[in-house]
C-alpha cells in the first residue's frame, strides 16, 4: 500500500506544495527527496517537530521550517518602541 503524504515549503520568493506516494515505512527524509528538496534539518508533521528519519503515516503533512530571521521577543520590543 502506498501513502500519500504532502510536503509543504515556504522560503523567501518561494513556496512550494508537493503530493507525493511513498512506499509503507518511508521517512520525513524520503518525502522529502520526493518533493525535489534537499534533507533539511528543521522539520516536522502537521506542526510538531520530528527528526528526518520519523516514520511518515498516510495523509501528513510534511512541512519544512526556516530559520527565525529575529528573535520574536525582540522583534514585539522593536514595535513596542515605535
Amino acid at each position: 500500500m502506498a501513502l500519500r503524504v504532502e510536503v509543504v515549503a515556504a522560503f523567501p520568493g518561494k513556496e512550494s506544495v508537493v503530493a507525493v506516494s511513498l512506499p509503507e515505512g518511508a521517512t520525513v527524509r524520503d518525502a522529502l527527496l520526493a518533493a525535489g528538496l534537499k534533507d533539511e534539518k528543521s522539520v516536522g508533521i502537521f506542526g510538531a517537530a520530528v527528526t528526518p528519519d520519523t516514520l511518515v503515516a498516510d495523509g501528513d503533512r510534511v512541512e519544512v521550517y526556516r530559520p527565525l530571521e529575529i528573535d520574536p521577543k525582540e522583534a514585539r520590543r522593536r514595535r513596542a518602541k515605535r
